[in-house]
């Protein structure tokens, strides 16, 4: 069984059924148990980096988090759920603490511009880094961003 981390935070539903569609047993849990008993365990999470941390810490998921990790199952983070796997985001101006499982931060992609994250509207994109995971993009076209971030791991995964 996949257990579906439920801290409150995102989509849950849709990942859950999202894998049940594909035929896998799945289900949205916040039992601690449950999760420590599954056989793979995802992370989901939409909205902002610090209220996610909030919340995993208010539920006591941070501890259910690091003895899954530690005992060698899949972990998937998905979105914001592989966010808040690093040592710190930006997100929102300031270095908000992370889960420090991935050694690394979640930093502002410099576009050298000022936007309101997320943003959700296409803009004409100057491309004005060199950023490996960026290479190819065209520069000077559109594109619709939906956030304004970037995972940096300080190994190789």
């Amino acid at each position: 069984m996949i257990a579906v981390i439920d801290y409150g935070v995102g989509n849950l539903k849709s990942v859950e059924k999202a894998f049940q569609f594909i035929g896998f047993d799945a289900k949205t849990t916040s039992d601690k148990e449950m999760i420590l008993n599954a056989d793979s365990v995802v992370l989901p999470g939409v909205g902002a980096f610090a209220d996610a941390m909030d919340s995993l810490s208010q539920s006591g998921m941070i501890e259910v988090i690091q003895k899954v990790i530690d005992s060698g199952k899949p972990f998937l983070g998905i979105c914001l759920g592989m966010q808040l796997l690093f040592d710190y985001s930006e997100e929102g101006g300031q270095n908000n603490k992370g889960l420090g499982i991935l050694k690394g931060a979640i930093k502002l992609i410099p576009f050298g511009m000022n936007l309101k994250v997320p943003h959700m509207a296409g803009i004409a994109w100057n491309l004005k880094t060199n950023l490996r995971c960026l290479r190819g993009f065209p520069r000077n076209h559109m594109f619709t961003l939906f956030i304004l971030i970037i995972s940096i791991p300080m190994m190789r995964i």
